[in-house]
């Protein structure tokens, strides 16, 4: 009788043990599916290095992460955890706008963590991604050893600001282009579109040709969920997102971070500083000759930058 009721205590305790153990393993190269609200997201994990893994956050809204692979170059040094958020890229669902919430994609984000059992863990957010990060780690989440912003979007009264000024670098017949078709609500014409190109071929993406992997995440992209929250284009922002501002709050996010930027980025190098400087454990990194996608512009540098910093925390 008491083997029998020691044996009723010793189980629970040592499947909890077993439970605990498989969480805190660090996840293996492979690729699946996890249930979130809404419908399933697809993930894909690279590598099996020694360090703690990297959750990449893809930017948009909308657009797959197929222009983040040259991130897969730091599995060497660490297991690299890519997504679709849902309703773009490897990850469908129907096009039902209530899901198109920030707390609906914090909400994936631990889902996904929990799921893959990443105990600890850094975070990667690009553009659209840097605020699903920032979002994210606002809810105080254990475990988090390091966060990167590339790209950020922060601000987006400060994103418009900066597109403006940028878009003043143009030549005046395609900024008039620009103007005559937002103005008319015509964004989808030829001449709109041509016009869109000639600032992303000097903000988004100055390497050219472009990769398959961008035009990969241009193919995929989810545009109805793009328009929805973000808008027409990279620099006229008219969705819902339009007035997220989460500067007040960044002193609360006291991991270490990194902010790192293009030369000729969307995000420029002085509004990427001006976040630092709110944040109490922050450092920045410039890719010279690089823009939005400076993983794209340059691989090498962009993954070499990372990884120190990553290295470094790492450490601690």
């Amino acid at each position: 009788m008491k083997f029998h009721k020691w044996l009723i205590i010793l189980l629970p305790l040592a499947a909890s043990l077993i439970l605990w153990s498989c969480q805190s393993q660090k996840p293996v190269p492979k690729e699946g599916f996890v249930d979130v609200t809404g419908g399933k997201v697809w993930y894909h994990i690279v590598g099996d290095g020694p360090g703690t893994p990297l959750l990449v956050l893809h930017g948009g809204p909308g657009i797959p992460s197929y222009h983040l692979k040259p991130l897969a170059g730091l599995g060497q040094y660490r297991p690299v955890v890519f997504y679709d958020q849902l309703g773009c890229g490897h990850s469908p669902a129907p096009d039902d706008t209530t899901l198109w919430r920030m707390d609906r994609f914090v909400e994936a984000v631990g889902r996904l963590r929990r799921a893959l059992g990443l105990k600890e863990i850094d975070i990667y957010g690009h553009s659209w991604g840097s605020m699903l990060a920032a979002e994210y780690l606002l809810t105080k989440p254990e475990g988090v050893r390091a966060c990167i912003m590339a790209g950020p979007a922060l601000s987006i009264p400060r994103w418009i600001h900066d597109a403006d000024s940028l878009l003043t670098t143009l030549p005046d017949s395609v900024q008039q282009v620009i103007r005559r078709n937002e103005a008319a609500g015509t964004t989808d014409s030829p001449e709109y579109q041509t016009a869109m190109m000639d600032f992303y071929g000097r903000y988004l993406a100055r390497k050219q040709p472009w990769s398959a992997d961008i035009d990969s995440s241009f193919a995929q992209m989810n545009q109805a969920m793009y328009g929805y929250m973000e808008g027409p284009s990279e620099f006229t922002i008219t969705g819902t997102i339009r007035n997220y501002d989460v500067t007040g709050r960044l002193s609360e996010i006291d991991v270490p971070t990194l902010f790192i930027v293009g030369q000729y980025d969307e995000a420029p190098p002085a509004t990427a500083a001006y976040y630092r400087s709110l944040m109490p454990n922050a450092g920045l990194a410039v890719i010279p000759e690089a823009a939005h996608l400076a993983m794209q512009d340059d691989s090498a540098k962009y993954v070499e930058t990372v990884e120190a910093f990553l290295e470094r925390t790492d450490k601690k």
